[in-house]
């Protein structure tokens, strides 16, 4: 989970400034982490200690406000008996890397990944893109090649990764939904070379670069076995204590160093 966090962060000051190429400075003094990586903490330390998902969304949602949640998320999130809001936003996408690593079948990652999108994104796109990002860390964790993980998910999901990144940066602007989040960060990971060239190449496309980078950071830590050092000990100084243990402990126990 630690490359979705990655990819969140390096991606954090390319939201409102989106650039259109892979050469770019991975960090400066203004990267941070937002929504995407305190709400990717959540459901690991769910999966951790078995809490429930609404709860723990809204804990960690009050300790740490003004990481640019969503609207419509904040009056969710806001209330303790609030029901899901038809979501078919890319939040649900972002969030759920640990699934991922976490469960031995790929069934079991189906339903967690629905578990964990359906408290607020029930709108069915809104759970197909968990899915789609659970199902492909699992199976790169696995040792699927790309093909295949390629044409898992186009099958199962019917998501097109037929166009090539070049041709998506071409016309590519802001889309917070699902269907317009998760097929690009798939296919940024699918033309990379390395995790950090997944990375760079999801940024590239513009648009919502942190949750972009953070879908495919996730899965590129799968595919690649990890994320690089320089890269992983300048995320732990950007995380604060409560963040970095919850992600070394679950870094440890499902061995996703």
């Amino acid at each position: 989970m630690i490359g979705a966090i990655a990819g969140d962060i390096i991606g954090s000051v390319y939201e409102w400034n989106n650039i259109k190429t892979t050469d770019f400075p991975l960090f400066s003094s203004e990267n941070f982490f937002t929504d995407d990586t305190v709400l990717t903490v959540a459901v690991a330390d769910c999966i951790l200690h078995g809490h429930g998902y609404a709860q723990k969304f809204r804990e960690y949602t009050r300790d740490y406000p003004g990481r640019g949640y969503g609207g419509s998320f904040l009056s969710w999130a806001s209330t303790t008996d609030s029901m899901p809001y038809n979501s078919w936003g890319n939040g649900s996408a972002m969030r759920v890397s640990p699934v991922g690593f976490a469960f031995e079948k790929l069934r079991d990652v189906l339903e967690e990944a629905r578990r964990t999108a359906e408290v607020t994104h029930n709108h069915p796109e809104g759970i197909k893109g968990a899915q789609a990002v659970a199902a492909a860390i699992f199976l790169a964790r696995s040792g699927e090649k790309k093909p295949k993980i390629k044409a898992y998910i186009e099958g199962t999901f019917q998501y097109d990764l037929s166009r090539s990144l070049d041709s998506i940066r071409s016309y590519y602007t802001f889309d917070v939904s699902c269907q317009g989040s998760v097929p690009q960060g798939i296919t940024a990971f699918l033309e990379s070379s390395d995790y950090e060239d997944a990375v760079r190449k999801a940024i590239s496309i513009g648009g919502d670069s942190d949750t972009i980078a953070c879908i495919t950071g996730g899965i590129a830590q799968a595919f690649y076995g990890g994320v690089p050092d320089f890269i992983k000990k300048k995320v732990t100084e950007i995380l604060d204590e409560k963040l970095n243990g919850i992600t070394a402990d679950f870094s440890r126990q499902f061995q996703c160093l």
